[in-house]
């Protein structure tokens, strides 16, 4: 990561240099100092490995070293929620593993640890079959952080904005997809919608009970409730991707709540959160803020028992939950694991396993998804598979049978630095859809496939 750091204190006497403390304090008036003595010269200070460095040496996040590198500035930062590496944080409260991609552009003011990252992607997609369809589109995100110590703990406010919005609000064709409205009255069906233009603005305060004890306090306007795994825009398996996963509205479709206040425990490796929540769906007005009853409840145990590895298992109750059905709710459950790690100099590979349950009424519906990414050098390869049981794939006004469905996609991109923070990435992807002999017949094939190609370009 990107920073500039600022340190008010002595050099000599953040190194620990003997007598560097003492020559900062004056003689009281009328009063002669006897001159300090003479000390043997030290040895050249030698740079801190961050990664052997102890709590004591942190100060919530901020490090007091010198300027040795920022990358080794960006692994000497603990979370905001507990004294854990900073790269444990993902969307909401949700984590990853530690040794997951965290870059961003960092500015350090006064007391304050500004963050900054962003991607904006233009896609020209293609969906093929009698119900697909074409569309050029603009999706992405921009995120700033701002954080402090307070007491003895950490305050972070967060701000995601999205140029999704002007896509309009039939948001963009993905075969399989479905969920949300785009004019408050019809389903959208093999499209994904656009996403809200504020998809977070939150706040949280942490404070440490222990060494590595923590409890803290989350609360967003939109924000994001302790249910399922990090978005699907965050998780670094397949972040590269510039299409949504057809199984987000059984794992991650709250991550654009519009009303969150969690609370949780952390215990060193473990996580334990609850939610109150508005678990009602965005409705088609996309660049406002809703505001609702807290009337949903959510409750993830999260676990890292390796640095390479991050599990959860959640369960939500999602109190009128769909807009274009009232009085309807649905209950939730989800369970994850991340894992990402260098497998060999230059290459990181990451990974995602996923399972996601939906209960309305009497109706149990599965999805299962995995997703994989291969980096080296400016190059990813990334690649998803999933299985949904979806009943919204019918222009039905309530919910009709079960379909079981599947995709398959894979696709690649390539980085090109442009500037000190900025870079180019060109990429594409190739999807194949797999639908029931039941569905055919309205696809025109069992296997109607899609392609989407993209410029984007990364702040970070």
């Amino acid at each position: 990561m990107k920073f500039t750091m600022i340190a008010a204190a002595s050099p000599l006497a953040l190194l620990g240099v003997p007598g560097a403390a003492f020559a900062q304090h004056r003689p009281m008036p009328g009063m002669e100092m006897p001159a300090p003595p003479e000390q043997p010269q030290a040895a050249p200070a030698k740079t801190a490995n961050p990664a052997q460095m102890d709590h004591s040496q942190m100060n919530h996040g901020q490090m007091v070293m010198p300027d040795s590198g920022q990358a080794a500035h960006m692994r000497s930062m603990t979370g905001a929620l507990g004294s854990y590496p900073l790269e444990r944080e993902s969307s909401g409260t949700a984590w990853q593993p530690d040794t997951s991609e965290h870059s961003a552009l960092h500015v350090m003011s006064g007391d304050w640890t500004l963050m900054a990252h962003g991607t904006l992607n233009l896609v020209y997609d293609h969906q093929s079959s009698s119900r697909g369809d074409n569309k050029i589109f603009a999706s992405g995100m921009l995120m700033g952080m701002a954080r402090r110590p307070l007491g003895d703990g950490t305050l972070q406010f967060k701000a995601m904005l999205s140029p999704d919005p002007l896509m309009g609000k039939r948001g963009y064709p993905l075969l399989l997809a479905a969920g949300e409205t785009a004019n408050g009255r019809d389903r959208l069906i093999d499209r994904q919608h656009p996403h809200d233009f504020f998809m977070e603005l939150s706040g949280s305060v942490s404070q440490n009970i222990g060494p590595k004890r923590s409890v803290f306090l989350y609360a967003g306007l939109p924000g994001e409730p302790a249910f399922g795994p990090p978005a699907f825009m965050h998780r670094e398996a397949i972040m590269d991707s510039s299409e949504a996963p057809i199984s987000h509205h059984w794992l991650d479709s709250t991550h654009i709540s519009f009303g969150v206040v969690t609370a949780g425990l952390v215990l060193d490796h473990v996580k334990i959160e609850a939610s109150r929540f508005n678990g009602r769906e965005p409705d088609q007005h996309r660049w406002d803020i809703e505001t609702g009853p807290l009337d949903s409840t959510a409750i993830r145990l999260s676990w890292n028992p390796l640095r390479t590895l991050s599990l959860q298992g959640s369960w939500g109750h999602f109190a009128d939950s769909e807009q274009l059905e009232p009085g309807v709710d649905q209950k939730r459950w989800s369970a994850s694991a991340l894992w990402a790690d260098e497998i060999a100099t230059g290459w990181k590979l990451a990974g995602t396993l996923a399972w996601g349950r939906k209960t309305i009424e009497h109706h149990k519906d599965d999805a299962y998804i995995a997703e994989a990414s291969l980096k080296h050098d400016a190059w990813t390869i990334f690649g998803r598979g999933e299985i949904t049981e979806n009943r919204e794939l019918l222009d039905l006004e309530e919910h009709g049978p079960a379909f079981r469905v599947g995709k398959v996609s894979l696709g690649a991109v390539r980085d090109f630095r442009v500037a000190g923070h900025f870079s180019l990435g060109l990429g594409g992807l190739f999807a194949v859809n797999f639908v029931p002999e039941g569905l055919a017949p309205l696809y025109g094939a069992r296997n109607p496939t899609g392609a989407m190609g993209f410029v984007r370009i990364k702040l970070d």
